[in-house]
């Protein structure tokens, strides 16, 4: 026993060593290259950004890579003080000396755990908006709006997560060997569920949602979903201004829920053409079905998350060797939780190679029923508002982006339309 306990802590660090310094090597590489290309606009977009613009997505990417560095290490420290410093086991003591079920202590200690995470990561969120993107003119956001939106969220994981934690714990301890197939039949039930309720429960609680007002806009829109067979149960404007003067578009929702959202400001920013242009390709995800892919392949890796926890947690070296004395379902739910984003940060070039794909298949789509220079256009002038550099580090978008870079994106259009 003590050599398996031995082998997975040292099998823990080593991976956990690995992670931290590719991660903060990667930065190094953003950050060099993004410096080294910042006085001069990229041959393809010189006729559209300016010098000026391009400088301050170079430095608004880069002030944003040091302050990652600086989270990245706190991160790391409070994950080996919450495993191998004893500080999950000291957070479980102490509700367990309330005497309470084994079902409300687990409950009381992982709501515990999110709040003091929260409470841990707040500084960096305040940081971020109110210093970061207040100095590059992207933050709306009052403090008054924070704080509320702060409350509401705390308010939605008092709402919806307790009862899911407590369904999830029960059948962890009263389900038999095979709870975790129920557990996950029950977790992919409720994320369906938010799916199809995000839209038009959740998400009005923080942003006001109203109908698409322009109507020479509203027919281009209409007649492109006639075209593509798309029913929605609307096209929306939200007041994204109120926040963030980023702009961006999206789909929401599941079956007959589905909306089509725009922010007011990408509306702000774009004319006719590409906003129809923006909205094929987002149409392009959903009638090449990757909405419908990501979700089977989620379903199936949390299939996998679950059969992995259920045999972990039988193990007393799993808790041992990550400095948990209680062997409970809810510390090895929470263990796993923990250590994930170490064990699994090595696949993840894979997962943006493949969201990568989608894009360019998205793009392809867009290009066979709209005007492919205003889908051009309108990635310039979204990068271009959004701050985004356009010139990242081959390897490190390998890791992390999940659109390709700009310059092969335009060129991978411009290829197939010629």
């Amino acid at each position: 026993m003590s050599n398996e306990m031995h082998l997975f802590t040292w099998i823990f660090l080593a991976l956990l060593a690995a992670t931290v310094i590719t991660r903060f090597w990667l930065s190094y590489r953003q950050a060099r290259h993004i410096e080294q290309h910042r006085d001069a606009v990229p041959e393809a977009f010189a006729a559209r950004v300016s010098l000026a613009e391009h400088q301050k997505a170079a430095d608004y990417s880069t002030t944003k890579i040091r302050l990652g560095r600086l989270s990245l290490a706190w991160e790391t420290v409070w994950l080996l003080l919450w495993t191998l410093g004893g500080g999950l086991s000291l957070v479980a003591a102490w509700w367990t000396g309330f005497g309470w079920s084994p079902l409300t202590t687990g409950i009381a200690v992982i709501i515990s755990m999110a709040i003091l995470m929260s409470l841990l990561d707040t500084p960096f969120s305040l940081y971020s908006t109110f210093v970061v993107e207040q100095r590059f003119g992207f933050n709306k956001m009052t403090l008054r709006t924070w704080l509320s939106d702060l409350m509401k969220s705390a308010a939605l994981m008092l709402v919806i997560g307790v009862p899911l934690v407590a369904a999830i714990l029960w059948l962890m301890d009263q389900a038999g060997a095979y709870w975790w197939i129920y557990a996950w039949g029950l977790w992919t039930g409720f994320s369906l569920l938010m799916i199809w309720a995000y839209p038009a429960f959740i998400a009005p609680l923080f942003n006001k949602f109203s109908p698409l007002e322009d109507e020479s806009l509203r027919q281009r829109i209409d007649n492109l979903l006639s075209r593509c067979g798309f029913k929605s149960q609307g096209v929306f404007v939200v007041d994204g201004s109120r926040r963030s003067a980023h702009g961006n578009a999206y789909f929401t929702g599941f079956g007959n829920n589905k909306r089509i959202v725009f922010y007011d400001t990408l509306l702000e920013s774009l004319d006719e053409n590409e906003v129809e242009a923006v909205l094929a390709h987002e149409l392009g995800h959903f009638k090449r079905n990757h909405i419908k892919k990501s979700l089977l392949l989620s379903i199936a890796i949390t299939f996998g998350g679950f059969a992995l926890l259920a045999w972990l947690m039988q193990s007393a070296w799993f808790y041992s060797a990550l400095g948990v004395t209680q062997n409970t379902t809810y510390n090895a739910l929470l263990l796993f939780m923990l250590i994930l984003p170490v064990f699994t940060y090595f696949i993840s070039p894979l997962f943006s190679w493949m969201s990568r794909k989608h894009e360019f298949e998205a793009d392809d789509f867009a290009r066979q029923q709209s005007d492919y220079k205003a889908l051009i256009s309108a990635l310039v002038n979204l990068y271009r508002e959004n701050a985004s550099t356009l010139t990242p580090d081959p390897v490190h978008s390998m890791f992390y982006d999940s659109h390709p870079p700009a310059s092969i994106r335009i060129a991978h259009l411009q290829t197939r339309e010629a």
